[in-house]
């Protein structure tokens, strides 16, 4: 059976929950228009994807939908949730329910700040700085998650208490998009200059979609790509 969950980082995972279509549903949406329709994929078929694609008809794309749950920390869930167009996006809420102890990212390392990419990163942190860097992290969350744990103690509702709670922390969605939509957030977020983290989610991503519909998510990545 073809894989359905990928883990990412410490303690996240990309599971793929449903799926709708495949490369022959894009052919059939396409042909519609000639009033055809197609019961088996043939390899004709690879050069009318590929057409689609190279020529902006994106529309048939837009017939094939997967949904995923996803479990990331907030901060990658920041940058991911501005991928909005075809997407539909339901979290986990704070205001229902109380986050555990240690659900945080831990990184396996440091990077330092890109010289020349103001927003980016690159290489390690000096050898000497790894330790430190690593304690100052860890108490940062334990510390914000400790104050979470007394403010409900103390009586504090949900809603508010979260609020210190650190963008490290881990949450949970359910993503339903479109196999266009789907292809663009792989597209930008497996290049060199998007964060590390989300790389390895958008990898998980294509990985669980690319044997369903091998064609058509080459060919978008390829016209994406110019």
């Amino acid at each position: 059976m073809p894989t359905t969950e990928l883990n990412v980082l410490d303690q996240g995972f990309v599971r793929l929950v449903d799926a709708m279509g495949s490369d022959l549903s894009v052919v059939n949406a396409a042909r519609v228009s000639f009033g055809k329709r197609k019961e088996t994929f043939e390899e004709g078929d690879k050069k009318l994807i590929k057409y689609l694609a190279t020529h902006e008809h994106t529309s048939p794309f837009r017939h094939a939908y997967v949904q995923f749950h996803v479990k990331a920390p907030i901060f990658v869930f920041r940058q991911w949730m501005k991928h909005q167009i075809g997407c539909s996006w339901n979290e986990i809420s704070g205001r229902y329910v109380e986050f555990a102890d240690d659900e945080y990212f831990v990184p396996a390392t440091f990077r330092q700040q890109a010289k020349v990419n103001k927003q980016g990163s690159e290489g390690e942190i000096v050898e000497a700085n790894r330790n430190p860097a690593m304690e100052a992290y860890l108490e940062a969350c334990r510390g914000s998650v400790a104050q979470y744990k007394k403010m409900l103690e103390l009586g504090v509702c949900r809603e508010q208490a979260r609020c210190v709670l650190p963008l490290g922390l881990y949450s949970e969605v359910y993503w339903t998009t479109s196999l266009q939509a789907v292809a663009h957030f792989i597209r930008l977020r497996s290049e060199s200059h998007a964060q590390w983290e989300i790389q390895q989610y958008a990898q998980a991503v294509r990985a669980l979609i690319e044997d369903r519909f091998a064609v058509s998510l080459a060919a978008l990545l390829d016209a994406d790509m110019g």
